[in-house]
């Protein structure tokens, strides 16, 4: 039987493969050039960037959790200029698409950042305004429509690139976030980050991360994610890049068919990075078998 075309548009970018690597779970993706081709997949997502360098949080910032895990990270990462300097060029020699995950600490940090890699090249920005695990910035602005707007708006008067907004489940209403993204310009909508939970360590009668509170990824989300990112597809136009406890292919389709145009992956490279770059061609081979005869067949065709 011959196989299917898997190429999916988002925005403005036309992807081989609805398969992305999450933000924060693949490094900078140089990593495991030595071990993987990059090129099967649809497009790289990278670590997050900020306008200066990060340390994160204090260790202990890993948590194991029933059916997935937390994380307290912090967003660490090397700065911008280490990043224009050593990535890249880098990204220059892949065949594929480029998003860059930004991150501030307010408003202007979003700009300058964006602003700077308004020459560059890279393909997309997703705009990081969901972290839970950071004091200032990301969630702070992302779970108020107004400040989502302003951000957003701000950042749309610098840089003609596709618009990635990256919305938070900790909000009461995620489609009223959607919307003022919408309304500042965004381009796309990448949904769901991390759910803020919790670990204890009972015999030491204290919070096992040393962040207190991390966010929670894997499998056990992926219910959640699939409710919101259907929310998301009746509130906009715009198209959804979904993510959250994503595990194997018929899981890609469940996000495709309530609405998502593409997907991230990311706890599913951590742990098995070989079923990770497996992931393209499972998808194509469970799409064909289900009969349809494209990737793009698959978005929105949940019958209701």
């Amino acid at each position: 039987m011959a196989m299917i075309d898997t190429h999916v548009k988002v925005a403005s970018l036309e992807l081989k493969n609805p398969i992305l690597p999450a933000s924060g779970c693949f490094g900078m993706g140089d990593e495991l050039l030595k071990h993987y081709s990059l090129e099967n997949l649809g497009g790289l997502v990278s670590k997050a960037i900020s306008l200066e360098a990060r340390l994160g949080n204090p260790t202990p910032r890993i948590a194991e959790a029933a059916s997935g895990m937390l994380n307290a990270v912090g967003l660490e990462n090397p700065g911008l200029d280490y990043f224009i300097e050593h990535y890249i060029p880098l990204y220059k020699s892949f065949k594929l698409p480029i998003i860059v995950n930004v991150v501030g600490h307010c408003p202007d940090d979003y700009v300058a950042v964006c602003q700077r890699l308004e020459e560059e090249t890279i393909d997309a920005l997703e705009i990081n305004l969901s972290c839970p695990n950071v004091k200032t910035g990301c969630m702070s602005i992302g779970s108020d429509p107004k400040q989502v707007f302003d951000t957003v708006s701000q950042i749309r008067k610098v840089s003609s690139k596709d618009l990635w907004i990256k919305l938070s489940p900790n909000v009461s209403d995620i489609s009223e976030i959607a919307r003022a993204a919408e309304a500042a310009g965004a381009d796309v909508i990448s949904a769901i980050n991390t759910l803020v939970g919790i670990a204890v360590d009972v015999e030491r009668r204290r919070p096992i991360l040393a962040n207190v509170t991390g966010g929670l990824s894997g499998p056990c989300i992926k219910p959640v994610a699939l409710r919101l990112v259907r929310e998301i597809r009746r509130a906009v136009k715009l198209p959804i890049v979904g993510m959250g406890g994503i595990s194997d292919a018929d899981d890609v389709l469940a996000f495709m068919m309530l609405g998502a145009s593409a997907v991230e992956v990311g706890t599913l490279a951590l742990i098995d990075p070989d079923a990770f770059f497996a992931l393209p061609a499972k998808l194509e081979a469970r799409a064909r078998e289900l009969g349809y005869r494209s990737i793009e067949e698959v978005r929105d065709s949940l019958i209701q």
